[in-house]
């Protein structure tokens, strides 16, 4: 999977932009670079200058990782992996019986973003299994993706040429893309384009940036892990008036 987005709708930290990266893509090469490496079986998604969703299509109903792809009123969402608490959560969100990983992602985002009746780490902390999901709310201009802790599933972020964000399973072109822009996405944690990136296993801690260096010496983008020294300045609110604005505190 790819997931590009223009950097006036999501904001990463800066310490994933490597001051060594100097022979940068610009979005449309990397998505040309990932079209070419699946020529048989991908399908992409453009959304004006905003963004760019391109989806591998698994060879077979038995391929792994899982890989889904749906969209419903605007929101979009791209899934790796596999939740082995689907059906309670099915029941729990009031959802049909034939609702895959993909469509759930999408219906949680959905509830957050309109009724917020809990928070969005406790959403993402529910999910067990491993998986990895990026959502884009074209309506919304908003970006929200996370990795699960098991490292059953890799992902990967970094900055293009124009200082878009790039987000894949594919190193390799990540690597081609971002040059020394890029890092591994952190396990158990998420990304929201208003908040930034914050631990759902930990959310009263702060992220930490843990600066790399490749085998040639040079600086790379960042990896993030949590700081269990330093914590966020207040308590996360609960109920109805909890929204995305709170990963700002973070």
């Amino acid at each position: 999977m790819l997931a590009i987005f223009h950097k006036a709708f999501a904001h990463p930290p800066e310490e994933l932009n490597s001051p060594a990266s100097k022979k940068q893509k610009l979005p449309e090469e990397t998505l040309r670079d990932f079209m070419s490496s699946h020529p048989d079986n991908t399908s992409s998604m453009s959304f004006a200058q905003a963004a760019v969703l391109a989806y591998v299509r698994p060879e077979n109903l038995y391929s792994q990782p899982q890989r889904l792809f749906c969209g419903f009123d605007d929101v979009y969402c791209i899934f790796l992996g596999t939740l082995n608490n689907l059906c309670s959560l099915i029941r729990q969100y009031g959802l049909s019986k034939g609702t895959n990983e993909a469509m759930f992602v999408i219906e949680a985002y959905r509830t957050l973003r309109d009724r917020g009746p809990y928070p969005a780490d406790q959403v993402v902390k529910d999910l067990d299994g491993s998986f990895a999901f990026v959502v884009y709310d074209s309506r919304a201009g908003t970006v929200f993706a996370a990795l699960g802790s098991d490292g059953g599933v890799k992902l990967y972020w970094g900055i293009a040429a124009d200082g878009s964000v790039v987000i894949s399973d594919d190193l390799q072109v990540i690597k081609a893309g971002c040059a020394k822009s890029f890092a591994p996405f952190p396990q158990g944690c998420m990304f929201h384009s208003e908040g930034g990136l914050m631990s759902f296993e930990h959310p009263m801690n702060k992220m930490k940036a843990m600066p790399r260096i490749d085998s040639e010496g040079a600086i790379c983008g960042a990896y993030f892990k949590v700081d269990k020294y330093t914590r966020v300045n207040s308590i996360p609110r609960r109920g109805s008036a909890s929204n995305w604005m709170e990963w700002d505190e973070h």
